[in-house]
């Protein structure tokens, strides 16, 4: 057995031991694992090495910026005013809110980057209206469980943000020039994330067929006129976030789109390349800032400078696990550089010679059982440039598979049972029966898996590629 895999077991074997087990915090699994790996490997020469490695990474700091983002829209709850739209849009058609939960739910599970706590915020309103319109408690938390988690790979979570490091590290691996900007590689993320939101409209659309599901009650679909009246602002959160990366699509692909080139002209190519670069992070701020604004003609209070300080300090906790799981994942990364594992692993999976139906059908198997134990992101820095590379040997296109990282390495795992958390917070609000979800789940995990086969081996068009 390679060496590479021995430390892979023993770094999943910390994990399960110190958070499934004694019940730790994920972030502390993670630092102890790193610990252990560096006094298994005798590494600790290098240990402020993986230490500088893992807080030089700029992408961490993406990753808190957005992370603060989604506190402070959460806390104004200035989406509301989307969801409520999007059920009012949708409530009328038989099975309606079942659509409404697809479309609302990944859309804020884009935003907070958290499969669980979506389904426990916004599921709060969708399952009650499913359940209302006839879905049985099973599908209703399976519905939601299985869109929040499709936030995962949605632009803008946090795990795109990761994604984009792998690539770029794989690119400096290979020695070749890193020419994708994050407006482009966003836009191929979207064009993955289409397909499986398609797909979820798809299986809700075969459920309700199958139950004979019905349109929500009217007094219970909100009004388009109100809503849209009290909660306009809102609906152009999405044209903010989304508007500055189109445009550096546009901007930054010259051969498809020539007339371009004078937001290069103008700026000049180190501008043109900075206004790439600060987009993960103005974007989030200015969205934040958006979010403030609207709330100040609401309610002044609730967006006092006290107010805010209280916003970002209840979600320290938060913040604080997340940006701790991930630099522990870039430095456990960096350890596995050193040692060369990464690089063992990768020939020894290439020598199984697989090919790339292969590595499709085994690669998102493989994440999908360590993603249980190791969180998406950290999957992501630590493996994401190695899976990159093994696709890439078998002629796929680098950048697909880096958009698709998020997707194989933090949705399926949280729709998968026994440890699905996604479905358990699901079901906790539907009071469904937990034989009955986990059957009703596995149709859902069936899809999600297929599809992601399908788009790996590139059997399908994939916008901004």
């Amino acid at each position: 057995m390679p060496m590479s895999l021995v430390y892979l077991l023993i770094m999943l074997g910390v994990i399960c031991i110190w958070f499934l087990l004694l019940k730790r915090p994920i972030w502390e699994s993670m630092g102890l694992a790193f610990l252990v790996l560096v006094a298994v490997t005798g590494t600790w020469g290098s240990l402020w090495a993986f230490i500088d490695k893992g807080l030089s990474t700029s992408l961490l700091f993406s990753m808190v910026v957005f992370i603060c983002m989604s506190a402070i829209m959460t806390k104004t709850k200035i989406i509301d005013g989307a969801v409520n739209l999007i059920l009012a849009l949708l409530g009328r058609l038989p099975g309606g809110a079942g659509y409404a939960a697809v479309v609302a739910s990944g859309f804020m599970g884009a935003l907070s980057g958290s499969g669980p706590g979506n389904v426990m915020s916004t599921g709060v309103i969708t399952i009650k209206a499913m359940k209302e319109s006839g879905y049985p408690p099973e599908l209703a938390a399976n519905v939601e469980s299985n869109a929040s988690y499709l936030g995962n790979m949605i632009p803008p979570s946090s795990n795109i943000v990761a994604a984009l490091g792998a690539l770029t590290t794989f690119w400096a691996a290979q020695g070749l020039e890193d020419t994708m900007s994050i407006g482009s590689f966003w836009v191929v993320c979207w064009g993955c994330s289409l397909w499986f939101i398609l797909a979820r409209l798809i299986t809700v659309f075969a459920f309700c067929k199958y139950y004979k599901i019905r349109p929500m009650e009217k007094d219970k679909i909100p009004s388009i006129k109100e809503t849209f009246k009290h909660n306009w602002q809102g609906l152009l959160l999405p044209l903010i976030i989304l508007v500055p990366f189109i445009i550096d699509f546009f901007f930054n692909n010259l051969t498809s789109f020539p007339n371009s080139a004078i937001f290069v002209e103008r700026l000049g190519k180190a501008g043109a390349k900075s206004y790439s670069s600060a987009l993960l992070f103005f974007v989030a701020g200015l969205a934040a800032i958006f979010a403030i604004i609207v709330m100040l003609f609401k309610d002044k209070k609730a967006v006092s400078p006290k107010n805010i300080v209280k916003m970002l300090s209840g979600s320290v906790k938060g913040i604080a696990s997340t940006v701790g799981t991930c630099l522990f994942g870039y430095m456990i990364g960096a350890l596995f550089t050193e040692i060369k594992a990464t690089a063992e692993l990768g020939t020894f999976l290439e020598s199984l010679n697989m090919g790339r139906v292969g590595l499709a059908f085994v690669i998102p198997l493989i994440t999908c059982f360590m993603g249980m134990v190791i969180p998406g992101s950290s999957l992501v820095s630590i493996f994401g440039a190695l899976f990159i590379g093994l696709f890439y040997t078998q002629g796929a296109n680098p950048v697909l598979i880096a958009a698709m990282l998020p997707c194989f390495c933090g949705v399926m795992c949280g729709i998968t049972p026994p440890l699905a958390l996604g479905m358990y917070a699901g079901m906790s609000i539907a009071e469904s029966d937990p034989g009955k979800t986990i059957k009703n789940d596995l149709w859902w995990v069936g899809a999600q898996y297929i599809l992601e086969v399908i788009v790996l081996l590139g059997w399908l068009p994939i916008l901004g590629l």
